[in-house]
């Protein structure tokens, strides 16, 4: 399990710019809650304009004239300006919060829809720590970005411009020695986001790694302790851990020197500011309450300066976010609805293959010319060594993939022409790897059919021989199952997985490898209600025990991806040598 976990998604490099707009695309739902909001802003900004000019009056008239009468009401208007402050703050910040996390929403929607969409072929490369890891911390990023990220970014630039604005309007010479140091905390600023923004790409690459190696170890927990791994893993984790580790050190140490380069430069130009605008109030060039308001305005004016070192450093972190994020929504799916597919009618069952090939991902060949025939109701089983393409067949015909060359067809309805949805709702499955969800068995049962009674349940779990180990159990139907359905045997999750298939009512019937992990007596009674169920259905099995080859209308034999022979079980054995051996040496006898 210790491997390079590295993504297989590709990553493309598309302009910082150009990702933070298609980021703030997702604030076009919300943009009457934000409008709200930033017009709070634009209150907050002009109240911050207002109270140096507060602080002046109460100086020069209030203190420095000792009129207390004055000096009273002006405290007074100063805490009406903070409280209005304050509820408008309250407002903003609500407001704010509500829309990012109504971009996050979308956004993580987005996301399941697309992998729910996606083809098998991309969940094949696509480990699922990465996904997760994009899912999840990437969002937030985006949460942090589009909400208090933006509104401290664009609150910034109306107090910057409003505040030298009125500098300038005070003292013109005063002002542009204020602002001299601007360009200093500009560049100081500019040049820790472009550090950053490698830095920030990396982490997010490690924490992807650390999600999928976790995910890895705790799925296959069993695996890593049968074979007394767990030093082994834990060595490997300890060492991603530790890379991840560093690169978060080294942004810390980013942060650890940039707060104090922004400080320096800050206190410097405030030290300039008080020893020349002093020197002017003793040549009364200047009253005092004019210093007090233009230390303020000062304050106010390198204040969303220095707020650029956290707000670029969100940007630089939330343009990697945003790059991973679009990579999976922007990713094409190599089996989708054709722009003029139609959905696929009611359909007796009639399958048919005419030359298909299939190579997976384009390059590994599984599949060479196959023809099958398969007429309504027709038992169809499949045999042959591991990788002839027993199971390539059986994922075709859903379309989990399409083929390379050739053309499948259902009722003369090529596959590539109609809905995936309409095509799949026809077709019951059992895969290979059983997968049940940790929910009830009832809702493991009635996954394809959520609106079926429970008698229509019950009676699928009768016909797939599942009903008496479900009753025996503690609560019955409605008793939960482990994630992966860990609390039941194998032969007890193949039998509910086979009772889902069946409560669809398929026309058609996929089963890959579906009796291969029961005991002979459960698979013999499962046979039994097959031979019942399959009348009327056209089924494609993975046959692995004679009684499922003898009930067969067509034995296909595969070898090496191309069909070797065809023909029922009498036949083969007196033509095929190939099928002679697979039955005397593979099939298991009842």
């Amino acid at each position: 399990m210790a491997q390079a976990l590295t993504s297989p998604i590709a990553m493309r490099k598309t302009g910082d710019q150009r990702i933070l707009w298609r980021c703030f695309g997702y604030l076009r739902p919300y943009w009457r809650l934000a409008a709200t909001t930033y017009t709070a802003t634009l209150c907050i900004t002009a109240l911050s304009l207002i109270t140096p000019q507060l602080m002046r009056w109460v100086v020069d008239h209030g203190i420095r004239e000792q009129n207390v009468r004055l000096l009273a009401w002006s405290v007074a208007g100063l805490l009406v300006v903070t409280l209005i402050k304050g509820v408008l703050t309250f407002y903003e910040g609500r407001g704010t919060e509500v829309i990012s996390q109504g971009v996050a929403y979308n956004l993580r929607n987005a996301i399941h829809q697309k992998l729910a969409s996606l083809s098998f072929a991309y969940h094949d490369q696509t480990e699922t720590g990465q996904l997760l890891s994009r899912a999840v911390q990437d969002v937030e990023r985006i949460r942090f970005l589009t909400g208090r990220a933006l509104l401290r970014l664009a609150g910034s630039i109306i107090l910057s411009i409003g505040t030298a604005i009125v500098l300038i309007t005070m003292n013109p010479t005063l002002a542009l020695l204020s602002m001299a140091i601007l360009p200093f905390l500009a560049y100081r600023a500019y040049s820790y986001g472009k550090q950053l923004r490698p830095v920030s790409l990396a982490i997010q690459q490690a924490l992807a790694v650390l999600t999928t190696q976790l995910e890895q170890n705790l799925r296959g927990a069993r695996v890593v302790k049968a074979f007394a791994q767990e030093a082994h893993e834990n060595e490997y984790f300890d060492a991603e851990n530790n890379r991840w580790f560093d690169l978060s050190a080294r942004s810390v140490w980013l942060q650890a020197i940039n707060a104090p380069l922004l400080d320096l430069i800050a206190n410097a130009g405030a030290v300039l500011i008080i020893w020349y605008g002093g020197l002017l109030v003793i040549r009364h060039q200047l009253t005092l309450g004019e210093l007090v308001a233009f230390t303020t305005y000062l304050g106010q004016l390198v204040q969303p300066i220095r707020r650029l070192g956290t707000i670029i450093p969100a940007m630089a972190m939330a343009a990697s976010a945003g790059e991973r994020i679009f990579e999976i929504l922007d990713a094409p799916s190599e089996v989708r609805d054709a722009p003029d597919a139609y959905p696929l009618p009611p359909v007796s069952g009639h399958v048919h293959f005419e030359k298909v090939s299939f190579a997976y991902f384009g390059r590994h060949q599984v599949l060479r010319e196959i023809n099958i025939d398969a007429q309504p109701g027709q038992i169809i089983a499949l045999l042959g060594a591991t990788g002839s393409g027993k199971s390539s067949i059986i994922n075709l015909i859903p379309r989990f993939y399409d083929p390379t060359t050739g053309a499948i067809t259902i009722d003369g309805h090529d596959l590539r022409k109609v809905t995936l949805n309409s095509l799949r709702d026809q077709i019951g499955i059992v895969l290979q790897e059983t997968t049940l969800f940790a929910a009830t068995i009832r809702e493991n049962i009635a996954f394809g059919r959520p609106d079926a009674t429970d008698a229509e349940v019950q009676a699928a779990a009768q016909a797939a021989q599942a009903h008496d180990f479900i009753q025996g159990m503690p609560d019955g139907y409605a008793t939960h199952v482990g994630e992966r359905g860990a609390t039941l045997s194998g032969g007890q999750k193949q039998r509910v997985a086979i009772a889902r298939a069946l409560l669809k009512d398929p026309k058609i019937l996929l089963l890959d490898d579906a009796t291969a992990s029961v005991d002979t007596e459960t698979e013999r009674q499962i046979q039994m209600a097959l031979a019942r169920l399959m009348q009327g259905r056209t089924s494609f099995v993975i046959a692995q025990r004679l009684s499922t080859v003898r009930m067969a209308n067509q034995i296909l034999v595969l070898e090496k991806g191309r069909i070797a022979a065809k023909g029922t079980h009498q036949q083969l054995l007196n033509t095929s040598e190939l099928y002679a051996q697979i039955y005397n040496g593979q099939l298991k006898r009842d």
